[in-house]
Order: structure tokens, then sequence, then C-alpha cells
């Protein structure tokens, strides 16, 4: 029997996060999704580009760009890494209307190669609505399974979907459901330290961060987030990468014309 997991959250002081900010190259204003690639980072944007990743140094300059022709970026929303490979999400779903969800097998060495498809149990209707549940924005690499995390505008919790990183078409239930109260834009797992990284927002535009300490050892039985606010304007934040267990680096998209920004973002626990 699958357990399904309801968390309640205590708020903690923003004066517990400091951060600074880079801004991005002028081509990266829909930052989506953020992973190491050598001692550089790599990102793409969601559904405003064409099937692009682009590589850019610490600094936020940009050193390359890949395009792909054999696969589309309908609406890409996070990407996620293990040694061997990088996982995109193509899971953008922002009116539930969608029966072509996919997650993109690459290569460290940029090179398609394969997909998963995944679609949800518990969608029965298609019909194009703003608030649903069926929208998931994270993803994230635990072990051998890919873990994805919705954005549900109906509840604003968040169903965590566990399944293998390996090419086939899977159909979703989740494992936890997650007492965010916030629309959930980006994950990250990093199995050393075994920390779970979140990012999300309100509809006020309230930016939050979540961290999951032991999310592996405690088991979904005994998961627990402490959730703070990150105290910015006029920024989404679309993408996190730990660097340590206090240290991690999101970006957000560019605001109103504004350039998209790299934030290094410190955590005092």
């Amino acid at each position: 029997m699958r357990i399904i997991i309801f968390l309640i959250l205590p708020l903690l002081c923003f004066s517990q996060i400091t951060f600074t900010t880079i801004k991005l190259d002028k081509d990266l204003v829909e930052t989506s999704g953020l992973e190491i690639y050598g001692e550089n980072l790599i990102t793409h944007n969601d559904s405003g580009d064409k099937a692009n990743l682009y590589v850019f140094n610490p600094k936020g300059r940009l050193i390359k760009s890949v395009r792909f022709h054999d696969i589309k970026n309908k609406d890409w929303e996070d990407i996620a890494a293990d040694d061997d490979h990088y996982y995109i999400a193509d899971t953008g779903n922002n009116y539930a209307n969608r029966k072509n969800l996919k997650i993109y097998i690459i290569t460290k060495e940029l090179i398609v190669k394969g997909e998963i498809s995944v679609s949800y149990s518990a969608q029965k209707d298609f019909t194009k609505r703003a608030l649903n549940s069926f929208d998931a924005e994270a993803l994230t690499v635990v072990g051998d399974s890919l873990v994805l995390f919705s954005k549900n505008r109906l509840t604003q919790k968040s169903e965590l979907y566990t399944f293998p990183k390996k090419a086939g078409d899977y159909v979703l239930s989740p494992s936890a459901i997650l007492k965010v109260e916030s629309l959930i834009t980006a994950a990250d797992y990093n199995q050393t330290l075994d920390l779970l990284a979140l990012t999300g927002y309100n509809f006020k535009g309230d930016q939050f961060f979540y961290i999951v300490s032991n999310f592996i050892k405690n088991g979904w039985n005994a998961i627990a987030l402490k959730k703070y606010l990150i105290p910015i304007e006029k920024a989404q934040i679309e993408a996190v990468k730990i660097q340590d267990i206090s240290n991690f680096l999101l970006t957000s998209e560019g605001e109103k014309n504004g350039f998209a920004r790299l934030i290094d973002l410190k955590v005092t626990q």
C-alpha cells in the first residue's frame, strides 16, 4: 500500500538567509533549471526557447549553447543529473491539457540517449484550466529513481512522484504529499549529504526555499521540511543546486524585461 504523507511546515525567519546575485546573459532570460557541467554550470530556458542547453561560468558569462534537433522544448522546467546523464523535465503543464509529458535522457557529452514518458493516474480530464494539480516543474535524482514534485495550483501542496530513471512509459501516483503552502518550481538532492532542497512561491509573489535533512535516512514517515522566506523582489526562482549543507545556487527568471539572475544563497541553520 502506498503511504500518503501530509506535512505541517514551520515558517522560519528570513534573517537566516543571506545571498548575492549576478546578472545572467540575455539568452538566459527564462532559465528554468540548473546543474553542474565540469567547472561550469548548465541551464535551459522554458517554453519560450528552442531545445537548447546553455553552459555558463560561475560569474554568469555564457560560454556555449548546444542545440538539439531531434527533441523539442514544449515546456522544459528542470534539469537533474547523476554521474552519467542529465535528465530534462519537459513536464510543464500550466493548463493540465498535455498528454505528452516527457523526461529526456542526455549523456554528459550532451547527446540524446532516450526518453521517459509519464502520465498521472489521477488525471482523467484534459480540459484546459488554470487551477489544476497536474503541473510539475521540479525534478531530481535520488539513487536509481527520478523524483518529480508537482506545482499544484489547487491546493498549494506538492505531490511527490518517484519512478525509474530508465526509458519507458510510467503512470504516476504520489508517494507523499508535502504541505508546502506554495507552488514548487525546483528541486535538487545531494546523496552524500542526504539533503533535499526545493524552491517555490505563492500567489502574492513571495519566494520560498526549503531543505530536508536526512531525506532518505528518515524515510517517507519522517520527512521534515524547513521553510525559509527569501527576501527578494521582482524575481521568480526556477532552479536550485546544492553546493554544501549551507550554500546553494539558484537562478531566477528575468522579470519585466529585466535580466535573469544567478543567486548564491547561504542558509544559517
